[in-house]
């Protein structure tokens, strides 16, 4: 794939993803959260992250390792899917029994259990979708990978919009009903993925072969602890936050914690969309040891502009950010929060590209040895600072973790690939933070038309420092959009 690819098929999955998710986010997942309060939603979020932490025993690495594998060996599609997805059954069940033991171990109520199974089961549908994706990048299918990653979020959001705002249902709306959304949308969106990836792979039946479940587990182990490492450390604060605080404050700060965390969640999901094509691109490119500069300076020049100018925008317009989004009784104490994660945005967007590009070399000893390091920091910090800080707290032990997380993953992987550290553009990333720091500033004292128009202004001013800073060339566009 040569660079202009790359860029054009980043820019179809922003596309897509720009039309559905800030809706799921903005519209449904913070309107959940306005109908059933701050406690009840903290209580789902609380769990919804305990059962993510246990996602290394649904997918066991099979995910990146599979993307990385077919992307260099296609001829293997076939093979692999008809073992691979009976094993996925076996994790699936493996995964059920432990979540429910470690729910019941940590003292869960029956209502929370209850929340656990259902979410546990959406678990493993979202990991079985996400595996069946991963077919579809490494065969460099990004238009029906990109279609793929927003239509569980578009079913949600379709069911979801008639009980929010209809009035088909007598009563109130139930978190539960949010869970339930949920599964039904997963369901379908995993019968249509695994449509695609039969055709593709011309399977006929499952397999059952645990000298092959052996193989590729022994393979693809090093890709299941990165995964929960991973998942520990990027997803436990929201977990510690209503594990380690007296009840109900418990709850009521976790549900602070999840409305700070809600942009940072929808803007990382963006910039997941570049290890999505990173992964299977890196992996063949290694493998033809092809010139790796260009693709890693695009990526992060695209990325860079993205996470720091949503950084610097939300930061400024914070106050009225928070307060159009959730009610005045949590909003001010989300605007503490949402100050210091949003800062995340920028270490967490950039390890989608070192942290990938060493997935994709193989490097999991050493990916594995900085996740672990990035644990470590986190629950010191976490428990440290929660019980004086609260949600605060947890907020500052992520920003620490996610900072320290890219600065050893860029410093591996450029100094194991040999890659000069003066590929990237640190002087135009310099000028270009400063004239948009600058013009933000400008903005927020004389412009007054109201906060989407100020941002769209700021927006777009932004887009022509970047082009004027040359941060994002000009030939950009013509690659794009080839006819323009």
């Amino acid at each position: 794939m040569k660079q202009k690819d790359f860029i054009f098929n980043i820019f179809f999955l922003l596309f897509l993803n720009l039309l559905i998710k800030p809706f799921w986010i903005l519209g449904i997942d913070r309107g959940v959260q306005n109908a059933v309060g701050a406690e009840s939603y903290g209580l789902y979020f609380a769990v919804l992250n305990f059962t993510i932490i246990f996602n290394m025993l649904l997918d066991f690495g099979l995910t990146n390792f599979n993307n990385r594998n077919i992307a260099q060996n296609t001829q293997l599609l076939s093979k692999h899917v008809s073992s691979i997805l009976s094993l996925k059954v076996l994790l699936g069940v493996l995964y059920f029994v432990i979540v429910l033991f470690a729910g019941i171990i940590v003292g869960y109520s029956n209502f929370q259990l209850k929340i656990l199974i259902w979410l546990a089961l959406n678990q493993f549908l979202n990991a079985l979708i996400l595996y069946l994706r991963s077919n579809v990048a490494a065969l460099l299918m990004f238009k029906t990978d990109g279609v793929l990653s927003v239509l569980d979020r578009l079913i949600t959001i379709l069911i979801c919009s008639v009980l929010l705002w209809s009035n088909i249902a007598d009563k109130s709306f139930q978190i539960m009903w949010f869970v339930y959304a949920q599964t039904a949308a997963y369901l379908i969106a995993a019968a249509v993925a695994l449509s695609i990836v039969l055709y593709n792979a011309k399977f006929i039946r499952l397999t059952w072969n645990f000298t092959f479940f052996r193989a590729i587990l022994k393979k693809s182990f090093p890709f299941a602890m990165l995964a929960l490492l991973m998942s520990i450390y990027g997803r436990i604060d929201s977990v510690l936050i209503e594990r380690i605080l007296p009840s109900p404050d418990a709850a009521y700060q976790a549900g602070i914690f999840a409305s700070a965390f809600r942009l940072l969640d929808a803007l990382v999901n963006v910039s997941l969309l570049f290890a999505v094509i990173l992964l299977p691109l890196f992996s063949k490119m290694l493998k033809k040891k092809e010139d790796l500069v260009p693709i890693i300076k695009s990526a992060f020049t695209l990325l860079f502009f993205f996470a720091v100018t949503s950084t610097v925008l939300l930061v400024a317009y914070r106050v009225p950010v928070i307060t159009s989004l959730y009610h005045p009784e949590i909003s001010g104490e989300a605007v503490r929060v949402f100050v210091i994660l949003i800062f995340c945005l920028i270490p967490w967007s950039m390890t989608y590209i070192f942290g990938t590009l060493l997935t994709a070399n193989g490097s999991m000893r050493l990916l594995n040895i900085t996740s672990a390091i990035a644990i470590v920091i986190n629950i010191a910090i976490n428990f440290t600072l929660i019980p004086i800080l609260e949600a605060r707290g947890a907020a500052i032990a992520s920003l620490a973790t996610q900072s320290s997380i890219m600065i050893m993953q860029f410093i591996i992987a450029f100094r194991l690939l040999k890659i000069p550290f003066s590929t990237l553009p640190y002087f135009r990333c310099l000028l270009y933070v400063c004239l948009l720091i600058a013009s933000t500033c400008f903005a927020i004292q004389y412009l007054h038309f109201g906060l989407i128009l100020n941002l769209l202004i700021c927006g777009c001013v932004a887009l022509v420092w970047a082009f004027v800073t040359r941060l994002i060339p000009l030939g950009f566009i013509r690659e794009v959009f080839p006819k323009a």
